[in-house]
């Protein structure tokens, strides 16, 4: 029956809507990505305040009607993550991480390691700029992709096994591809492939780093593997 929620949640994204109200984009850890309208929250006097902006982690009250949007009627901070706007670079970094979140994880399905994993990126762009670099962003979406189901292959060609002279790689195959079986991939370098294994193993504080020909070897591979797997194309990281 529809009734009170209680939940965490990171705001993903905040729309105005109508003269005073906010449309809502959430990522919560037990019920996936929901979308809220907050009313009143745009007047000076609302009880919302200013807690309602994207990259906030908060508590939320929701109240769950008839229909998908759900209204918010109660809010309460955990964290403001307000040090990351005072760099174009993080704030360019956040927007991009909960986008990727929010075309990637788009249901109701929860996925409690995804709410860990964005709130841990909006921390490390909170405490530094440095952490704004696009080897950070692209150690993240592949993490996403991990926790996606849709890690590429990469200890062995997708097509037909072979563990040894790995030197493309196929979207559509899902992975990297031996000469054998390149046809329709694109070059992928030694050194974009240690990328992708490293940035798999380390946690996003340790992201690896590469010079721009390596890094947009690594983009291209997340990004068509997202659009093969999920059906999903995500905003480019590295300008064109």
């Amino acid at each position: 029956m529809p009734g009170p929620l209680r939940t965490e949640a990171i705001v993903l994204r905040s729309i105005r809507y109508g003269e005073a109200d906010r449309i809502l984009h959430l990522y919560t850890p037990g019920y996936g990505r929901l979308s809220a309208i907050a009313k009143g929250a745009r007047r000076s006097r609302s009880r919302f305040g200013a807690r309602l902006e994207p990259f906030f982690h908060i508590r939320a009250m929701l109240h769950e009607g008839r229909s998908d949007l759900l209204t918010v009627t109660g809010v309460d901070t955990v964290q403001t993550h307000g040090a990351l706007r005072d760099h174009a670079a993080t704030l360019d970094a956040a927007s991009r991480a909960c986008d990727a979140v929010s075309r990637l994880f788009e249901t109701s399905d929860p996925h409690p390691q995804v709410f860990r994993l964005l709130g841990n990126e909006l921390a490390l762009l909170e405490s530094g700029v440095a952490h704004a670099r696009p080897g950070n962003g692209l150690s993240f979406r592949l993490k996403l992709l991990l926790a996606a189901g849709i890690v590429p292959q990469l200890a062995a060609c997708a097509v037909c096994g072979e563990t040894e002279h790995l030197g493309g790689f196929s979207g559509a195959a899902g992975g990297v591809v031996c000469s054998a079986c390149e046809a329709g991939s694109f070059s992928l370098a030694e050194e974009a492939y240690r990328f992708l294994v490293t940035a798999l193993g380390s946690p996003l504080a340790q992201a690896p780093d590469g010079p721009e020909l390596i890094l947009r070897q690594v983009e291209r591979a997340i990004s068509e593997t997202a659009e093969h797997h999920a059906h999903v194309r995500l905003r480019p990281l590295l300008a064109a």
